[in-house]
């Protein structure tokens, strides 16, 4: 096997997800980030429109403008909030998305409060984390009662929490340790959804400057309630007929995603996806010699499945990414990203099949 080698296109894509995913969004607090977005498509002098509930939607016209497309990736992550404040200063918590304690355990953390306006630094902790203290510390379960927040500030009581400005409510995020290798690895939290975030900004640049051509009109959304099942069911227009969530592949026992091709979901927690639309996306990378796998998601959903349970009438698609350790410290390949990025130029930029 030959030696990977990193282009400097690779790692200026592998650096804008990196960005990204330094950027704190957990879902509910997604201000930081979206104003990141929009003064990027300012720059840029992209027209967008921000919905009522926070996500971003960018409107681009196509060759054809009867039958239209909407493509959605999500910006929102998962998170914590603060629940409680201990007697001894520490910090309870409460879980924003599906993931598990022991995923959590020992990260550094932001703490940002809502009322104050500040953010606190933190460490996510077993309370009985010292071996030499309690002999739980092995085998002790990672749940709400036995985690904690310890606030790198001297803290003895729930006052000096409040004093510092500290509440009930205060959202959390979590220190994604992003890292870029020489052999085309990106590995950190978040991961999922900001890898699909930076492709479709990218080819919205791209299609502002001429570089891609798109078929039809299309609609980018930027969604940021994904993590909690409703991010992109809103704000479709009628002429759209097909709706595409871009997202991670999930690596795993009985799965055929990898870190090294795109994947496409047959199937995922929702039921099927679109038949022929899925049958489209094969097509589209076998005729370009983009690397792909098929595989289905059992314990998984995406916007576009929130879509069609709120009774959106179009023909729906999921595709991304392959990601190891989801929900947890996840790591894809550039290959991977690359391939993606590759179906959806192909896919934006050939027409629809015509379907009866």
């Amino acid at each position: 096997m030959t030696e990977f080698q990193l282009t400097q296109e690779a790692r200026q894509r592998l650096e804008r997800i990196a960005d990204l995913t330094n950027t704190p969004s957990p879902t509910g607090f997604t201000q930081i980030i979206m104003k990141k977005i929009s003064d990027h498509l300012t720059a840029q002098g992209i027209e967008y429109q921000m919905t009522p509930k926070g996500g971003l939607l960018v409107s681009l016209a196509g060759n054809k403008t009867q039958e239209q497309r909407y493509v959605t990736a999500h910006v929102d992550t998962l998170g914590a909030m603060v629940r409680a404040i201990k007697p001894d200063g520490r910090l309870k918590i409460d879980l924003i998305g599906g993931f598990s304690y022991n995923s959590i355990d020992g990260n550094y953390c932001k703490i940002y409060g809502s009322r104050s306006g500040k953010d606190f630094d933190g460490t996510i902790l077993m309370h009985q984390t010292s071996v030499h203290v309690y002999k739980e510390a092995r085998n002790g379960e990672r749940n709400q009662d036995n985690m904690e927040v310890r606030l790198d500030h001297e803290v003895h009581n729930p006052q000096d929490v409040a004093e510092l400005g500290i509440s009930v409510g205060d959202f959390i995020s979590f220190d994604p340790s992003v890292q870029i290798t020489e052999t085309g690895y990106i590995k950190s939290r978040h991961l999922d959804d900001k890898v699909s975030v930076a492709l479709l900004l990218e080819i919205i640049e791209r299609v502002k400057t001429g570089e891609v051509a798109l078929a039809h009109t299309t609609h980018f959304y930027i969604s940021n309630n994904e993590e909690i099942g409703y991010g992109g069911n809103s704000n479709i227009p009628a002429e759209v007929v097909e709706y595409l969530a871009v997202d991670m592949g999930a690596l795993g026992d009985d799965q055929t995603s990898d870190e090294y091709t795109v994947s496409i979901c047959a199937k995922d927690g929702s039921g099927p996806y679109n038949l022929q639309l899925r049958n489209h996306l094969v097509d589209l990378c076998e005729n370009g010699s983009i690397a792909y796998q098929v595989d289905i998601y059992p314990f998984y959903s995406s916007d576009a499945s929130a879509a069609m349970k709120a009774g959106a009438d179009v023909r729906h698609a999921l595709i991304g990414a392959g990601i190891d350790a989801s929900h947890a410290y996840e790591r894809t390949h550039i290959k991977s990203i690359d391939a993606t990025y590759d179906l959806l130029v192909a896919y934006l930029t050939q027409p629809m099949l015509s379907i009866n």
